[in-house]
């Protein structure tokens, strides 16, 4: 139920890290601010990716196991 959405953001995840490897390689002189945001917003991503997958090992869990356990 969760595969496609962690799917997209783990691509998400892996775009806004390069744009923030870029900017800090590329401009030296890059907005403080908007790289905060940008890293903020990288955080945010890995959270809903690790709670996406955390929700999804329990249903698939449940599926296995049943709900009885």
């Amino acid at each position: 139920m969760y595969k496609e959405k962690i799917k997209s953001l783990e691509i998400a995840h892996r775009a806004l890290d390069k744009e923030i490897a870029d900017m800090e390689r590329n401009h030296p002189h890059v907005e403080v601010e908007k790289l905060a945001e940008l890293k903020k917003r990288k955080l945010q991503l890995k959270d809903e990716i690790s709670r996406l997958t955390k929700l999804q090992w329990i249903e698939d869990h449940e599926r296995v196991h049943g709900m009885d356990e």
